[in-house]
């Protein structure tokens, strides 16, 4: 019988938040989502703002982590995500997000620098993908 198990992982630069077999894992690319099973080709990819979602046995939940962009390193025995950020989707409050997005755009008004509108962007961006996937779920 062959596995259809492979090796998981999702890190951020705050800490690993998953390291274990898991059965499919569907990752948001940049080009479109990706689904994982066992035996995927290999690929490399960039990964955009978005929810990764994990099922670790054939049949079970799926668990929902939000991302804040990344790479992806996938094999046909392993799949590595390595996120700029990570957050279980179920810890993401939608008023605590909305919060954010509305101080976010209070302070883009007062913006001197390119550098400083290029952050604030980003983070806004990333705010706005998180409120999504929170509604969504």
């Amino acid at each position: 019988m062959e596995n259809k198990l492979f090796n998981f992982e999702l890190v951020s630069p705050e800490q690993k938040l998953i390291s274990e077999t898991a059965y499919q894992v569907s990752i948001p690319g940049e080009e479109g989502d990706v689904g994982v099973r066992a035996g995927h080709m290999a690929l490399v990819m960039s990964v955009r703002p978005g929810v990764v979602e994990v099922i670790r046995s054939e049949g079970g939940e799926k668990e929902k982590i939000f991302i804040a962009g990344g790479f992806a390193d996938i094999s046909q025995t392993n799949c590595t995500v390595l996120a700029e950020e990570a957050v279980p989707l179920n810890a993401l409050k939608a008023e605590t997000l909305q919060n954010e997005l509305n101080r976010l755009d209070e302070d883009m008004k007062y913006v001197e620098t390119a550098e400083e509108k290029t952050r604030l962007t980003k983070r806004i961006t990333i705010v706005s993908a998180m409120l999504s996937a929170v509604k969504a779920a």
